[in-house]
């Protein structure tokens, strides 16, 4: 049990260790599949979100297993549109918020609305990641790449709520809003300019 609890707090630790907290500063040249997988695991922001959609889509279990993290990933190819998306540095901020709070209170919503409110943040996170795509052919490589990328880290997400799970249903509710309480707060601090 205290093994699953150290493997649980070291995912999130290990989640936490990109340096930069915007994943879409427009340094340098975008191109191709390597950029677009770097840019969602560069930036604490999409990071925690993330995994914070695996965890939640564990903690709501059954169909939510698998559709909120195809929703997500499919929403966000959809932000990709380039259209104009206002304030997407303040929604993506607060997607940490909401769903770092959403997996701390264990919030049971049902599934039309967990949906919703995942569509609604992975339009901010498409639009992040579109931002940089090359507009030649390197873009349909550099959008595989970070759909790849955003699709990995929430089966990480699935795995830390596994990994919480099997810690047991009082250790496993201490970690899970532990670690959403880490994200929610992580989300403050990335709204308010901190991190």
């Amino acid at each position: 049990m205290k093994s699953a609890i150290k493997s649980g707090l070291l995912a999130l630790a290990a989640a936490a260790l990109p340096a930069v907290a915007s994943a879409h500063p427009a340094i340098g040249e975008a191109a191709g599949f390597s950029h677009g997988f770097a840019h969602p695991i560069s930036g604490l922001d999409h990071v925690l979100a993330m995994v914070m959609v695996g965890v939640f889509a564990f903690q709501l279990g059954g169909r939510a297993t698998w559709l909120v993290p195809t929703t997500f990933v499919l929403v966000m190819a959809l932000g990709v549109a380039g259209i104009a998306v206002p304030f997407v540095e303040i929604g993506i901020a607060l997607s940490v918020v909401v769903l770092g709070a959403v997996v701390a209170l264990n919030v049971k919503a049902p599934l039309a609305a967990a949906l919703g409110v995942i569509g609604v943040f992975a339009i901010f996170h498409g639009h992040a990641h579109g931002a940089e795509m090359p507009e030649n052919a390197a873009g349909a490589a550099y959008a595989a790449g970070f759909m790849i990328a955003t699709a990995l880290l929430h089966l990480a997400g699935l795995a830390l709520g596994y990994v919480i799970g099997r810690a047991g249903e009082r250790q496993g509710v201490f970690v899970t809003r532990t670690a959403g309480g880490i994200a929610a707060i992580a989300g403050v601090g990335l709204l308010a300019g901190l991190i």
